[in-house]
């Protein structure tokens, strides 16, 4: 990514992650338009940016779980002819484990980390194809890789975004469209404070500062990695799993079943 690549939106804007991509996207000389609920934050937030970097930033408060605030950002996404970036920030996470959390925030929790963020995906995506420009990033997690490690419907909805962003990649990336999956790990953000969950619990050395974790998410996408894991420390342990994964793509589908079923 170069300087002054036109317009990025951010959502999840107003703290943690989607606000340290909103201070270095605008050091990168990008003109923002920040998305989120707290309206008050995201203001402060836009004024202090605007004044240290001399960027243009436009607010947009948003509850993106609203069809209607949904659906007013996705048509800002879709018509506005500047924009270069989209950066799907926005996220819920759970309160403990899979059946401790109330029911209830799992609909919030598919409505934001799924719904919402395909939702502006498609739309940049269409927008960009259109214009033979344009890169997309969403945030997912590295629980898409442990599911087993964490909260199963979370762990869920990042895989969701993990698959969602490589998929598009493949069907969008002849068009001049750039796709980019960032995975944190433990990342210090509001998130535990929502959750009610201890990060003083958690080992020192696995938690990451939102500054450094979206600096390498940066330095990923200048690199033109599709998918980001900002803690690992040797690429080709990724890159072997992938290879791992399309060797088995030609037997992923057969006419009859394998033969250490007994079928005959």
């Amino acid at each position: 990514m170069t300087q002054n690549t036109g317009t990025a939106l951010v959502t999840g804007a107003s703290s943690g992650i989607g606000a340290a991509y909103a201070e270095q996207l605008a050091a990168r000389g990008h003109d923002l338009i920040l998305v989120a609920r707290d309206a008050v934050r995201l203001r402060a937030a836009a004024d202090r940016i605007g004044r240290e970097t001399g960027v243009s930033v436009e607010v947009l408060p948003a509850d993106l779980t609203s069809p209607a605030d949904l659906a007013a950002i996705r048509d800002h996404v879709a018509t506005e002819a500047g924009l270069q970036l989209l950066v799907n920030c926005a996220g819920l996470g759970p309160l403990g484990p899979s059946l401790d959390s109330p029911a209830d925030l799992y609909d919030g929790m598919l409505d934001l980390n799924v719904r919402a963020l395909q939702t502006l995906t498609f739309a940049a995506a269409r927008a960009f194809a259109e214009r033979g420009s344009g890169t997309i990033v969403n945030v997912s997690s590295a629980v898409a890789l442990l599911p087993e490690r964490f909260n199963a419907a979370y762990a869920a909805s990042k895989a969701f975004v993990l698959a969602l962003t490589q998929g598009l990649a493949a069907e969008v990336g002849g068009k001049g469209v750039r796709l980019q999956a960032v995975l944190p790990g433990v990342t210090r953000t509001a998130f535990f404070d929502r959750t009610g969950a201890d990060i003083g619990q958690i080992p020192a050395e696995m938690i990451m500062e939102p500054d450094a974790l979206v600096a390498a998410a940066l330095a990923g996408l200048d690199a033109g990695e599709v998918v980001t894991i900002p803690s690992l420390p040797d690429i080709a342990d990724w890159q072997a799993s992938e290879a791992a994964r399309f060797r088995l793509g030609p037997n992923l589908s057969h006419r009859v079943p394998a033969a250490r079923y007994g079928l005959g």
